[in-house]
This record gives structure tokens, C-alpha cells and sequence, in this order.
């Protein structure tokens, strides 16, 4: 297996299986640390640049709230109109890269550019997380969505997946990415003009993911054990900001998970996972119910990137 320290985390099609392992194993021996809510000195002398170029609540704050419970340090910026990336001079990726690394000794990047990650880390000679890059990828959730599964369930192989949402989004690519590596069978359930992309489909089927597609959620819910649900109302992410107009719309019941539905059709020990933030497509009265688990899926981001942060700046072999 190929060793984490001083690695970049751009893309789920750059793992193997025995490194999602991995992860998950520091994640776990990492967790009581975080459950506790203390902190540790395994990165005392480890600074982290958050540079975020679109807006973000949990992938950027758990990214600080693990090295801060790893003892770390953080500096970086969360709006790229305050930097001179996002002003009059539209600094370069590299340019950008080129000194923030000399400021801390990883660099986790949202961008609204797809590949903004993988150009930085051209240039970078620290480590990069990608944290989202336009509709590319977003590694760490759906690392942090295989971890809580595992969890959750003990186990990942022989588990049937709903993806319910906007195919188009980063979350979704890095899931079907990451579900080649298992025995996880999945149906796509989403609006005709948010499906999967012929290009998409081409290249998963080179991965050979035991994938299919459906027009209603109620068409699969019923075979599921892990239902992870997106938005299907969506802001553009090639945007570095996209503030919602007077009217965005209700979600199609097609694309809704209600508690009737759950009660009605849902296998009693399913899990439902959204990384968050909703709309309307997962009413609040579910949260409360025995299928959901988005928030112990928020804890476990914050202990899925101690983990890859600690692998990364070599607190862990």
C-alpha cells in the first residue's frame, strides 16, 4: 500500500480498497478524541491553509476543527473577493499556491473551477486536499459518508445504495468513484435533465460499478440499505457564489424522502446520509426518526479529516 505521508487527496479514482481501509482504521482510533471533545498535540507543529473560493460551513470547518483537535494550527480565507485571488489583479491558481505554501504545510481548496485542486497541486510542494471543485469531485465527504456506513453498519460490501438527487454534483461523482472499490450495487434516482452524463456513465463503466438508474425514488427505496439524498434544487457551482433568487422552487416528490415514504417503503434498518445543507427534499420531521444519520455523518467529518490529516503530515503511518 502506498504511504499517505505528504500525499494529495484529489480524487476517490486515485484510492485502491485497502486504503479506504486505512483511512477508516485511523478514523476509528481517532474518534475518541474528537467524541470527547478534546484536543491533542499529534499536529502541534502542523499549520493548515484553508483557501476557499466558494462558500462552505461544513467541509471547512471540520477541516479547522480537526487540526484543532490534533493540537494544529490554521490560517487561510474563506472569500476569495478578499484576497487578491478574487480582486482586480484575478491572481493565479499558481501564484496563489506558490505562496501560500510557504504559510502552513497542507492546503485544503474549494474552488468553483473544476481541476482547481489538481492545478494547485501542480505547483504546491505541500500536501492538497481537494474540497470540492465546481461539478468535479469532493473526496473527503464521501469518505467521511463510507465511514459512517461502516460504522453504522459494521461492514460496506453486499450493501444496495439509493443516490437520490442532482447526478451532476461533485458528492455523487466521488460516490460512485469510491463504490467501485466495494461490493455496493447503486440506483440513480434523479430529474431527466440532472441524470447521468453519457460521458459519466462511459467511464464508470471502464470502473465496472454495478450501477442502474431509475425515475422514482419509490422504485428503489424498498431494496436500499444506505439512501443518500442530495438536492435536486441547485446553485450553479462554476459560480464562486450563487445567491438563491425570490423563487427556487419545491422539490418533485419523485426526489423527496418523507417519513411516510420511510415508514411506508423503506427497509427498517436503512440509513439515510445528506451531507448537507438541504432544501425541502428531506422534510425536518424526519430527523427524529431511525433511519436518519446525517448528523452523526457531520461528527464523522470532522474525524474522517483528522484522520486524513493526520496520514498526510505524518502524526500516523
Amino acid at each position: 500500500m502506498r504511504s499517505f505521508l505528504g500525499r494529495d487527496i484529489l480524487s476517490l479514482k486515485d484510492f485502491e480498497r485497502n486504503e479506504f481501509f486505512r483511512v477508516f482504521e485511523i478514523a476509528e482510533s481517532l474518534e475518541p478524541i474528537a467524541r470527547s471533545r478534546r484536543n491533542s498535540d499529534l499536529l502541534a507543529e502542523k499549520t493548515l491553509v484553508t483557501a476557499f473560493y466558494q462558500p462552505s460551513t461544513r467541509t471547512r470547518l471540520a477541516h479547522e476543527a480537526a487540526m484543532h483537535r490534533l493540537g494544529g494550527h490554521v490560517t487561510g480565507f474563506a472569500d476569495a473577493k478578499m484576497t487578491r485571488a478574487g480582486d482586480f489583479y484575478q491572481e493565479s491558481i499558481k501564484d496563489t499556491v506558490k505562496m501560500l505554501e510557504f504559510y502552513g504545510d497542507v492546503i485544503v481548496m474549494r474552488h468553483f473551477q473544476q481541476g482547481a485542486p489538481h492545478e494547485a497541486a501542480k505547483w504546491a510542494s505541500i500536501p492538497v486536499i481537494n474540497g470540492g471543485d465546481g461539478w468535479g469531485e469532493h473526496p473527503t465527504q464521501i469518505l467521511t459518508d463510507l465511514y459512517t456506513v461502516l460504522r453504522e453498519k459494521g461492514r460496506l460490501d453486499g450493501l444496495n445504495w439509493l443516490a437520490v438527487g442532482d447526478m451532476r454534483m461533485r458528492t455523487m461523482h466521488s460516490l460512485a468513484f469510491g463504490l467501485t472499490q466495494f461490493d455496493c450495487p447503486i440506483t440513480f434516482v434523479s430529474p431527466p435533465d440532472m441524470g447521468l452524463t453519457k460521458e459519466f456513465k462511459e467511464e464508470l463503466n471502464q470502473y465496472s460499478l454495478d450501477y442502474k438508474e431509475a425515475e422514482h425514488v419509490e422504485q428503489a427505496i424498498a431494496d436500499a440499505d444506505v439512501i443518500l439524498v442530495e438536492p435536486v434544487i441547485q446553485p450553479d457551482y462554476t459560480k464562486s457564489r450563487d445567491e438563491r433568487g425570490d423563487d427556487v422552487g419545491m422539490t418533485p416528490a419523485n426526489y423527496k424522502i418523507t417519513r411516510e415514504l420511510l415508514s411506508e417503503k423503506a427497509k427498517s434498518d436503512a440509513i439515510l446520509l445528506h451531507s448537507l445543507p438541504r432544501m425541502d427534499e428531506i422534510p425536518p420531521d424526519v430527523d427524529i426518526t431511525k433511519w436518519s444519520r446525517y448528523w452523526q455523518e457531520a461528527f464523522n467529518g470532522v474525524v474522517m479529516r483528522m484522520a486524513l490529516l493526520a496520514l498526510i503530515l505524518g502524526a500516523t503511518e
